[in-house]
């Protein structure tokens, strides 16, 4: 071997020492030489073996020092991680979240053991794959759920995220890792939306003691603009999914229909119209844009929206097709606003008249007409 490195021998003769501290030494000393590119395929062989026995040091240290060293290697082989990975915490955190010796099959088992502090190693990992986040968010506790959360690198699928609502969208810390996480799902974000907004109804009625209906108005409002706030940033796609998810939740209401195609989000109305009548999304779309009078009316009727509302919507349709953004700062606020003006116009030629030209307003008022 190269001069200065450990013989056989030399290993077994330091493990009978009692000297602790030259077994340490030992144990990093080699550790540091197995990834160096100096030994021949029969010194690596040779350390390896090595590196196993040391791995049964009655000693903590020792072993911590080699799981420090090796926590890295790209040739660790599998059978000593493993061995690292399943020794008391502070010999195995290092090689759990770092090493890539470990299989998804072996990090499954270690999570499933219920040892918080090795949950939360493996949720630091820099990648950790979908299988094994799933294992985490069925084993996990609040603490360790965050720390996934919180690491870009898990693949947390939105079966996964649905789940950690599920468990624990109600824990404030899990809430808020969920709204910093980046491309989370609209169907997710927009239940934990949905989660915030119970708090702040109950936080309404106690503080303020506001009747039940109206903390629940205010709640809903404050849910829809935020539903459409998702959908503005979202593809075509995921509005779908978004869609389909509220009617499912019976969230799709004529209310936000109407302030998304008040706020210019096309996409969503067209989407919402489709999933509500039935109908194929292309269908959907020439029917609402048709030129003459039947198309829309007819897909309307179909999606079983309040006859009440139809003014609005047809008013709504008929600005939308005559104006768009002009790319200013708030150019969507001034939209809304030409929105409402044309639609309070069209109610006053059916005699009935509105005094402001709030949207919240507006919603309020059409939603108590007979």
């Amino acid at each position: 071997m190269v001069k200065n490195k450990l013989s056989r021998q030399d290993v077994d003769k330091l493990l009978t020492e009692r000297s602790i501290e030259a077994r340490v030494e030992t144990a990093a000393k080699l550790a540091a030489q197995f990834d160096s590119g100096e030994l021949s395929p029969s010194e690596r062989r040779l350390a390896a073996d090595i590196l196993r026995l040391m791995a049964h040091d009655a000693d903590v240290r020792v072993r911590q020092s080699l799981s420090i060293q090796l926590k890295e290697s790209p040739t660790l082989p599998h059978d000593l991680a493993l061995h690292l990975a399943q020794d008391v915490d502070t010999v195995a955190l290092p090689i759990l979240q770092f090493s890539h010796a470990l299989t998804d099959d072996d990090l499954i088992k270690i999570v499933r053991g219920r040892e918080i502090v090795k949950q939360l190693a493996i949720t630091r990992r820099a990648s950790v794959s979908s299988t094994v986040s799933e294992a985490i968010v069925e084993t996990g506790t609040p603490e360790v759920v965050v720390s996934l959360v919180s690491n870009e690198g898990a693949d947390i699928s939105e079966e996964s995220l649905q789940a950690i609502v599920d468990a624990f969208g109600k824990e404030t810390t899990v809430q808020g890792s969920l709204a910093n996480r980046s491309n989370l799902p609209v169907t997710v974000a927009e239940r934990l939306v949905t989660m915030v907004s119970d708090q702040w109804r109950d936080h309404l009625i106690s503080r303020y003691q506001l009747s039940g209906n109206i903390a629940a108005d205010l709640t809903r409002q404050s849910r829809e603009r935020a539903t459409i706030s998702l959908s503005a940033g979202a593809d075509r796609e995921d509005v779908e999914g978004l869609v389909r998810h509220l009617n499912n939740h019976r969230r799709l209401t004529p209310s936000i229909m109407l302030r998304a195609v008040c706020m210019g989000d096309t996409t969503f109305f067209e989407a919402g119209m489709a999933e509500l009548g039935g109908v194929p999304l292309v269908n959907a779309q020439i029917l609402i844009h048709d030129s003459g009078e039947l198309g829309f009316k007819a897909i309307y009727e179909k999606a079983k929206l309040p006859a009440t509302l139809f003014p609005a919507f047809r008013c709504a349709l008929d600005v939308a097709h005559e104006n768009a953004f002009d790319g200013g700062e708030q150019d969507r606020e001034r939209y809304c606003r030409r929105m409402i003006e044309r639609i309070l116009t069209q109610y006053e030629k059916h005699g009935v008249s509105f005094d402001s030209t709030d949207l919240e307003y507006l919603l309020a008022k059409l939603d108590q007409l007979p």
